[in-house]
């Protein structure tokens, strides 16, 4: 009988001692800081992640699960999504949706008064007949063009706010969100990773590169500007920070070539074409992504003069503008802050 007890005491002792180690190994798991990147294609583009921290893995798992849920409700082509059912609701009927992307809209509308409708969420009949970034790239007529752009107007997306409905006040319209949705998608990407205490992280998500506090090492981010004349990563121009975000539109992104002529994405509501302004394109620098993205499209269209006053009206959202001439011109606050990589831009000062 003391046999048994000194072998079961004995027993116990080791499986104790196993339990112990085994929970101590844990716990240095889960404290020790580590480096995770992921890339996956969401929301037409190629969305890279490099997140430094204890719970790195388990943030960037939820990082892109939360862009994937945004990309099925705001994506136009995902039979389930917000956006598709609002496009195939018709006129005069309230369509109720995510909260989520009742802010996108909102956010999209409320630019549309801003730029004097030159952003329009209601662009998608000018996307359409366009199809640049598809197969079905093409030159339309003047009959499809004209037609299109009688379809686009922001003040016929009605909004009912108390209730997360939208719905439109003519047939055949439809919205496209592919001006804004990635902002959205990187803010709310930031706020994941807090979530999962990270202190330190790089998002870029086809051009919209967002960073979380500084480098693991405490050093500032140096962000690189895309010459617009080249293929993504050919660099003109950088700068350092922290915190912050950095959101390009250019005409380098997508497009086709016909004849000689490129015809890129970034349509103009009132002539129903690719803007043409002398600019090649425009990165804004500010704290918030969501901003970030619908200012870049919009200041692009709304061309350097309009759109250098339209940032430069807002507190602690900062511009390049970058133009056919390689000249490159900045908003007050960037002045000694960004460095020209490429000797063919030059920076251009009191204009």
């Amino acid at each position: 009988m003391k046999k048994t007890n000194k072998l079961f005491i004995s027993l116990l002792i080791i499986v104790i001692t196993v339990t112990l180690i085994g929970c101590s190994n844990n716990t240095n798991d889960e404290t020790e800081e580590v480096t995770e990147s992921k890339s996956e294609f969401l929301m037409d583009t190629v969305v890279d992640m490099k997140v430094h921290g204890i719970n790195a893995k388990d943030g960037i798992e939820a990082s892109f699960d939360r862009m994937e849920e945004i990309e099925r409700k705001m994506s136009k082509t995902v039979e389930e999504s917000d956006v598709y059912k609002i496009n195939e609701s018709g006129a005069e009927q309230w369509v109720e949706i995510d909260k989520s992307t009742f802010k996108v809209i909102k956010k999209a509308v409320d630019y549309g008064k801003i730029t004097e409708g030159k952003f329009d969420p209601t662009i998608a009949p000018l996307v359409d007949i366009w199809g640049i970034g598809t197969e079905n790239a093409k030159i339309p007529n003047e009959n499809e063009i004209n037609k299109a752009k009688s379809l686009i107007n922001y003040k016929d997306l009605l909004l009912d706010e108390d209730n997360n409905r939208v719905k439109f006040s003519k047939e055949n319209m439809s919205i496209d969100l592919g001006g804004i949705v990635k902002g959205f998608a990187a803010d709310e990407v930031r706020k994941v990773l807090e979530s999962y205490n990270i202190k330190s992280a790089f998002v870029n998500l086809g051009g919209n590169v967002l960073t979380v506090g500084s480098k693991e090492d405490g050093s500032l981010w140096k962000i690189g500007i895309q010459d617009p004349r080249k293929h993504r990563g050919s660099v003109m121009a950088a700068l350092e920070m922290e915190d912050k975000t950095v959101v390009t539109s250019g005409n380098y992104e997508r497009y086709f070539e016909e004849d000689g002529v490129i015809y890129h994405h970034i349509l103009n509501p009132e002539t129903g074409k690719p803007t043409r302004n002398n600019l090649l394109s425009v990165s804004i620098i500010t704290n918030d992504s969501f901003e970030a993205d619908v200012l870049s499209t919009s200041a692009f269209i709304m061309g350097l003069d309009e759109g250098r006053k339209l940032i430069e009206e807002r507190e602690e959202i900062e511009a390049i503008f970058v133009t056919e001439k390689n000249h490159v011109y900045l908003t007050s606050g960037l002045k000694d802050k960004v460095e020209i990589i490429n000797s063919d831009f030059e920076i251009i000062e009191g204009e």
